[in-house]
């Protein structure tokens, strides 16, 4: 059995690359995908018109579907809603902001929002997680079979990319990959970098491994517009990131890391 994740993040719809948008929704409706999964930044301002615009992008793709706020999901200009509701424009227009599930075939997955309206620091881009959301996270997916693929979903890497053209600085991040490797959670999948990448947390077996998608917008950070695709199989977990070539869809990297053994 194949389990097949279409992975995407940092869409930014009011700065999108449509081209690219509109190409990768035909890729996903083609590609007969598990999940799709969408790790945050929906919108470029957090703006009614945008996230409209995102719902009817998501509206158009063919299967489940699984979504979690990022930073640019709340509202940038509506400064007395980014301070006390944060996340009503995307709950209203696109779901759940926090504790999103989705259990399929062969896996389950389980959402993360790591996004915040306003810290106590100066960058509010930043991501922060609660033990208790870590936790919760984690116990969830302690419920499903060993032999069950978890993943887990979030905005930003809860440690950083090593080379990463920016940094999420999480608060609570290490914390919470701790938790997650302690837990046998397979993938981490997160977005906020702008940046494919894929690497095992330093705790635990080493088999639980962050996974970045790239973006579909215009603020391209070195690496073409591209989304991923992850597939499970067996003991191996592989992961293609699609660039977007200005007319087509095509591997940009790819990575085979080793899947732990459902055996305890």
């Amino acid at each position: 059995m194949t389990i097949r994740l279409a992975h995407l993040s940092d869409i930014h719809f009011g700065g999108e690359n449509a081209a690219a948008v509109a190409a990768a929704a035909d890729c996903i409706n083609d590609g007969d995908f598990d999940l799709v999964a969408v790790s945050g930044d929906l919108t470029r301002y957090g703006e009614a018109r945008e996230f409209a615009a995102a719902r009817e992008w998501l509206s158009s793709l063919k299967g489940p579907q699984l979504v979690t706020p990022g930073n640019h999901d709340a509202p940038y200009m509506a400064v007395a809603q980014r301070l006390f509701t944060p996340f009503r424009r995307f709950e209203a227009a696109i779901g759940p902001a926090h504790g999103q599930t989705h259990i399929g075939r062969g896996f389950a997955a389980r959402g993360l929002n790591t996004a915040r309206g306003p810290q106590p620091r100066l960058n509010w881009s930043k991501g922060q997680v609660a033990p208790a959301q870590a936790k919760a996270a984690a116990d969830w997916l302690a419920e499903v079979s060993d032999e069950c693929v978890r993943v887990v979903v979030c905005h930003h890497p809860l440690m950083e990319m090593v080379g990463g053209p920016m940094t999420a600085r999480v608060w609570n991040g290490e914390a919470a990959a701790k938790i997650f490797a302690t837990a046998k959670v397979d993938l981490v999948l997160s977005g906020h970098i702008h940046a494919p990448f894929i690497w095992p947390y330093p705790f635990g077996d080493g088999r639980t491994y962050a996974a970045g998608a790239g973006t579909l917008s215009v603020r391209e950070r070195g690496v073409p517009a591209s989304f991923n695709v992850v597939e499970i199989e067996g003991a191996a977990i592989r992961i293609a990131a699609l660039g977007w070539t200005g007319s087509k869809f095509e591997p940009y990297r790819t990575w085979s890391v080793d899947r732990r053994s459902a055996e305890p």
